[in-house]
């Protein structure tokens, strides 16, 4: 009966492993055993005699058939064979040449009847290591009659014993020299619990060697139904037992995805732990690996790797997500998620010690942690690996609050804390492994397994709830004046001009000047910044201060950053870390760094947020309380105020813009050309007004309908912005007139001009309707030359439009595109 273990790729105690890379050591090794090894057979076969040639054969046939009826043991990857009886009796009843070459051929036949691809070196390796078995075997058994007498089990005993400790002895060797593993460790784990196997097997030997002695050895051809019985019986129950491993091995699959999903409910709660519950779990693990816990400890705490966080569903997510620094209100609601992750997992009845684990993360070595206040040993060791690990990786990480550290000196962080914070043999492990640990870590979070929950998708079905949609108005915000009372006199002097000043003008730009100028004298600062809502983003539309380069580049993304949580959440934030602002780089402008921010959201009324007012300053911790209340009082009337604003520039500018083509109307035509003339007048430069009418509009306006005319027009507007420069201005007097007031053009690159606007009216017209035809007639006239103002120059361009009008409409209809010279003078 020979026990094979494939774990480790080496396949049995007789079959060496493949595929393993050789080092220096295990090559001297298993070529010492091979050479060893088949030295002994050699020389076995020149001395010994072949007196029983008949059985000798029959042993052989046994040995071949042997080595083919195999059964595949459950959870250790080995087989199964009777080849150990056979050469037992081989060894008992023939030449000790033959029992090597029975030996060997049964160890050749198993190496090479395999699926896959068998080296030579590992052939030679099986050949030498089971000669070397066999021949301390034969020499057992025939010298053991000194000490144990004729007695054949006792002998038979002592010999499988011998054959069973070479036999597993060469192969752990090879295992240990090979993997870098602890020899006695190594077979003692793969090999001691087959023993039992192999006295068995010298248990039957005696028999069939009895049975040979008393009927002759022809009587052992009866033991064969009776081996493959034994082959068939054990093949089935193997089977079972393999199916039912298969079954424990799904459970603990599903056990584990139920795991994995908890935490997955943690990262739709907090996104920033996603990864982060990764990453712990490979630092924990292998840091417990490294401490030699036991596997029930190990289990337990990959498990708390990942659930260590759940008790954050009880936390309100505007805390957990907040970019600044928690209130002690909040953190008191924070410190409640160790208790109530403890509490969440209880019910789940874990076959090993997650719970003390999850409720003791945030204990700390010197007692002063939470929630139980335990110190030193009395914290589970689960518990300690996890508060070392859990802390370098948030601080190696990006959070609400601050940026993240380099992980060196996130590392000395944790070092630091060696002792007080965390048990100083869990720093001293991390501390040796945790660049190698890391790099474990990036590669599982970039596996395609390692995806994240689909919260960012839009669903557009289901267009409101049952209920209808909650409508609510702004709570009001009354100022608690509780300073002294010169104190509360002049604030509430200050926020009375404040009020009547802001509401005074319509203009965003001296609107938004003037909040951030009377803001300074309540609330000192070294930046303001102004940030409105647009497309979802906040834009800075007025920043003043320090690092205005900086802000004033911004495009927060809603619910990013400082500020973006700000509107997001519609609550403000007291000194908060300006770096945490998506885009904001430290140090960006003269060394410059801003340390505390205080913020506050800028609401419509109907709650809808408008934008957010943000003050930076250089000192950390910078705003008081009383800050953040005066902010709060004026936060009100700065948002209507900035509103309003916002109301009359966009009706200013519809007063001043064609709402088909978005390009400016007559009105803006005639201030800009006038602005426009009065600097050329002063710079004496020249200035070209180019009028353009389309011919055919009507026509194509009347058949194909005027939506289609409509979009023609667009179109043409769009292309004239094309074939003009980026600072000429481009105008719609009406209709289908359009004017481009263009400084700086000489008559040629006018002339130029105007071709490329008639084949762009030609285009706009073959896009929308492909059977239509449009042409452009086109004139300009020059200031000073042409005319001393702005009304008799458009006077004098649109002259000579309708001259080239005239001369087009006596062209012959050749399908060309004219070429306009005509239309400059």
């Amino acid at each position: 009966m020979n026990v094979a273990r494939s774990s480790y790729r080496w396949a049995t105690p007789t079959d060496v492993a493949e595929g393993i890379p050789m080092k220096s050591r295990a090559t001297e090794y298993i070529t010492i055993v091979t050479v060893v090894g088949v030295t002994v057979l050699a020389v076995e076969l020149v001395r010994s005699t072949w007196a029983s040639p008949g059985a000798f054969l029959v042993y052989l046939v046994a040995a071949v058939v042997a080595s083919a009826l195999k059964v595949e043991l459950p959870g250790v990857s080995g087989t199964l064979s009777i080849n150990l009886v056979v050469n037992l009796l081989a060894v008992v009843e023939l030449s000790p040449g033959e029992a090597l070459v029975i030996g060997c051929t049964s160890a050749v036949c198993q190496s090479l009847w395999r699926k896959h691809r068998v080296e030579s070196i590992h052939v030679l390796f099986n050949l030498g290591q089971i000669a070397l078995s066999i021949e301390l075997s034969q020499l057992v058994f025939h010298r053991s009659d000194a000490l144990l007498g004729p007695n054949l089990p006792l002998r038979l005993l002592a010999t499988a014993a011998t054959y069973f400790l070479v036999n597993t002895l060469l192969v752990a060797e090879v295992i240990a020299l090979t993997e870098k593993r602890h020899f006695g460790k190594t077979w003692e784990e793969f090999y001691l619990w087959s023993f039992s196997n192999y006295l068995v097997g010298g248990v039957l030997a005696c028999m069939v060697a009895w049975s040979n002695a008393h009927l002759g050895w022809q009587a052992s051809a009866m033991m064969v139904p009776v081996g493959y019985l034994l082959f068939r019986s054990y093949s089935l129950y193997l089977g079972k037992l393999e199916n039912e491993k298969q079954h424990v091995e799904q459970m603990a699959a599903l056990h584990l995805r139920t795991i994995e999903a908890l935490a997955l409910a943690i990262d739709a709660k907090d996104h920033t732990t996603h990864d982060h519950l990764q990453r712990v779990r490979v630092f924990a693990v292998e840091v417990g690996k490294e401490m030699r816990l036991a596997d029930n400890e190990l289990e337990a705490l990959r498990a708390a790797a990942l659930l260590h966080d759940i008790g954050k569903l009880a936390v309100p997510e505007h805390i957990i997500n907040k970019p600044g620094k928690l209130s002690p209100e909040e953190f008191d609601k924070m410190k409640i998620h160790p208790i109530v992750g403890g509490e969440i997992l209880e019910r789940v009845n874990f076959p090993y010690p997650v719970v003390p684990i999850v409720r003791s993360h945030h204990e700390r070595w010197d007692g002063k942690g939470y929630p139980d206040g335990l110190c030193g040993e009395g914290i589970p060791i689960g518990a300690r690996i996890l508060a070392a690990v859990d802390c370098l990786d948030a601080l190696a990480s990006d959070r609400q609050y601050r940026r993240a550290l380099p992980l060196h000196e996130a590392m000395s962080e944790v070092a630091r804390g060696a002792g007080t914070q965390f048990d100083a043999r869990v720093v001293e492990v991390l501390q040796r492994r945790y660049e190698e640990l890391e790099k474990a870590a990036r590669v599982l979070c970039d596996s395609p397994e390692c995806k994240k929950l689909s919260t960012n998708v839009k669903v557009t079905n289901g267009k409101a709830p049952a209920a209808g949609f909650e409508r609510s108005k702004p709570a009001a915000r009354n100022g608690d004046f509780l300073a002294p009372i010169v104190a509360a006199r002049w604030e509430a002097q200050t926020l009375l001009e404040f009020s009547s000043d802001v509401g005074r003008s319509l203009s965003l730009h001296e609107t938004l000047s003037l909040v951030a100028a009377r803001l300074r004298k309540l609330v000192p600062y070294n930046t303001a910044a102004i940030y409105l809502v647009r497309q979802e983003k906040l834009i800075p539309e007025y920043i003043i201060g320090d690092d205005f380069r900086v802000f004033a580049s911004l495009e927060i993304p809603m619910g990013e950053g400082l500020t973006g949580w700000v509107a997001q959440n519609r609550k403000p934030i007291l000194n908060g870390n300006p770096a945490v602002e998506a885009g904001y780089s430290n140090g960006a402008v003269d060394g410059s760094c801003m340390a505390s921010a205080l913020a506050v959201p800028l609401l419509r009324s109907g709650d809808e947020v408008l934008g957010v007012l943000a003050l930076y300053k250089l000192e950390a911790d910078a705003f008081s309380a009383d800050h953040l209340r005066i902010l709060l009082a004026m936060a009100e009337k700065i948002a209507a105020s900035i509103d309003n604003a916002i109301k009359y520039q966009a009706a200013a500018d519809s007063a001043k813009v064609d709402f088909l083509t978005g390009l400016p109307n007559a009105r803006s035509l005639f201030h800009h050309l006038d602005a426009e003339i009065a600097r050329c007048s002063r710079e004496r430069t020249r200035l070209a007004a180019i009028m353009c009418d389309l011919n055919g509009f009507k026509a194509l306006n009347d058949k194909f309908g005027h939506l289609a005319g409509n979009k023609v027009l667009e179109a043409f507007a769009a292309k004239l912005r094309l074939v003009c420069r980026g600072y000429d201005f481009i105008s719609r007097m009406g209709g289908d007139e359009f004017v481009v007031v263009a400084p700086g053009m000489s008559r040629k690159a006018v002339e130029e001009l105007c071709r490329r606007v008639n084949v762009a009216a030609a285009e706009s017209a073959g896009e929308v309707c492909p059977d239509g035809t449009l042409s452009a007639s086109v004139g300009a006239a020059f200031f000073p030359d042409d005319a001393p103002d702005a009304e008799q120059l458009l006077v004098e361009a649109d002259k000579r439009m309708y001259a080239n009008k005239r001369v087009l409409r006596r062209l012959p209809e050749t399908g060309d595109v004219p070429i306009l010279t005509a239309a400059v003078q």
